[in-house]
């Protein structure tokens, strides 16, 4: 059993409002959460911007969306600016009194070296339970930089409250 678990899921799933509710479960048990959840409006891709990231310590929400002008199609709106402001609030979490460290996602910035890259490796550093949602198409990049430390979760509630139930009882004893 590893203490850093992964959510496999595909783009029908959404992984997002697992995530979240899956954190909610665990404040409400008490847990000490670090992390960020990704709350998403009407639509999802993006093209509205209504995608923000609320970090679990704080509760301070980041939209991580950007304007790039009616010209734009097809193009990638997540600003990186925007995510790196959620990973400073993301480390400040770190640094307090943790149970347990929820990742929204390892997506394209992080396949890539960034986004979340760092925050996510400090953590596993200081062997802190944590999951991770992968989206399948980056499960390859994901699978390189976790070394096959992890354990692969199904997108289920089920899943993901059974995982956590072996590591709470681990870390009581």
């Amino acid at each position: 059993m590893s203490r850093l678990a992964s959510v496999l899921y595909g783009p029908k799933e959404d992984c997002d409002a697992l995530l979240a509710a899956f954190a909610e479960a665990r404040r409400a048990e008490g847990v000490r959460l670090a992390g960020l959840v990704q709350l998403n409006g009407a639509d999802v891709s993006c093209a509205a911007m209504e995608m923000a990231l609320k970090d679990l310590t704080t509760g301070t929400s980041v939209d991580i969306c950007q304007n790039l002008g009616a010209g734009s199609v097809n193009a990638c709106r997540l600003d990186p600016q925007a995510l790196a402001e959620a990973a400073g609030l993301l480390r400040a979490g770190l640094a307090s009194e943790v149970d347990l460290v929820i990742i929204n996602k390892f997506g394209r910035m992080e396949s890539e070296g960034a986004g979340l890259i760092e925050e996510i490796g400090a953590a596993f550093a200081a062997d802190l339970p944590m999951i991770v949602g992968v989206p399948q198409r980056f499960r390859a990049a994901w699978e390189a930089f976790s070394g096959g430390a992890d354990e692969a979760l199904a997108p289920s509630h089920e899943a993901l409250d059974a995982w956590w139930a072996r590591i709470a009882l681990r870390q009581a004893a």
